[in-house]
């Protein structure tokens, strides 16, 4: 078993990936590990850009998955002790990879760690979180969010009441950057494939925090993201409507009693399944 697998699914991200895997090719060959780029039809030129690095391990999708889908994929396959679930838009600066895996190593309970990450010009990206609640969904993902972008609720849902400078437990991590150790996936199991896009990364943590894990938040690993935040951007899009579909399953399980022949509480993994029936 080599030390990490490096997880990145591009779906049109020609702009970035090029970039990400010339930053990751050789902190990873540092530690001793792989990278598996799954493009998920991209329409763009990703998947040839992805060709241009011969370390890569390359798949490109017959037919369009979801974000879980397509990293359950990847997770299956991989044969890393930790697996870095990691962004096509994000760019590891020197040293990160190695300052994450070693706050893991010593911090056995943790169950999933998280880089800090930074806009491009530097800035910190608020990517700790605490779960959400109904108040937060109201300050995020209704109109009257603009009203509520300075608000206690939306501050304290994005964890700016503390420092980021020193490493700290927190709900959940931003789905850009999230390492776990291998484990997890005996305990928690993958990513829950009902969720095709956007809170799956909300789920997984929910799941951990209750199967006994903690999950850090780890400042001294940085990487840059250019966190093209789809959703944000338009109010009324197909984006913020799958975003919005995504945090009714996530309440459905979460906020609300269970109710009889709801099959929503079933965790999804059927490409998860798939991948791990063909390994030999």
């Amino acid at each position: 078993m080599i030390a990490l697998s490096v997880i990145t699914v591009t779906h049109n991200h020609g702009a970035y990936i090029g970039r990400c895997l010339a930053a990751l090719v050789p902190e990873v060959a540092a530690i001793g590990g792989e990278i598996i780029a799954v493009d998920n039809r991209s329409d763009d030129n990703s998947a040839d850009i992805i060709g241009q690095f011969p370390t890569v391990k390359r798949i490109v999708n017959s037919e369009r998955r979801g974000f879980s889908a397509n990293n359950n994929y990847g997770m299956a396959i991989a044969r890393g002790r930790y697996l870095l679930l990691l962004n096509p838009d994000t760019e590891v600066m020197p040293g990160a990879l190695a300052q994450l895996m070693e706050f893991m190593e010593t911090h056995p309970q943790v169950g999933m760690g998280g880089a800090q990450l930074l806009f491009p010009d530097g800035s910190v990206q608020p990517s700790p979180r605490r779960f959400p609640t109904v108040g937060s969904a109201i300050a995020r993902r209704t109109p009257i969010r603009r009203f509520l972008k300075d608000s206690a609720l939306n501050r304290r849902h994005l964890m700016l009441d503390v420092s980021h400078t020193e490493p700290f437990a927190v709900d959940w991590l931003l789905g850009a950057c999230m390492l776990i150790r291998r484990e997890i996936l005996d305990t928690v199991g993958p990513l829950d494939e009902g969720f095709f896009l956007y809170v799956e990364d909300i789920d997984w943590a929910q799941r951990m925090h209750r199967a006994g894990w903690e999950v850090f938040y780890v400042p001294a690993a940085k990487i840059v993201h250019h966190h093209l935040a789809v959703s944000d951007k338009q109010l009324f899009s197909h984006h913020m409507w799958l975003h919005l579909k995504s945090m009714v399953r996530y309440a459905r399980r979460y906020w609300l009693p269970p109710i009889p022949g709801l099959s929503v509480r079933r965790i999804r993994t059927s490409i998860w399944e798939l991948a791990q029936s063909s390994q030999p």
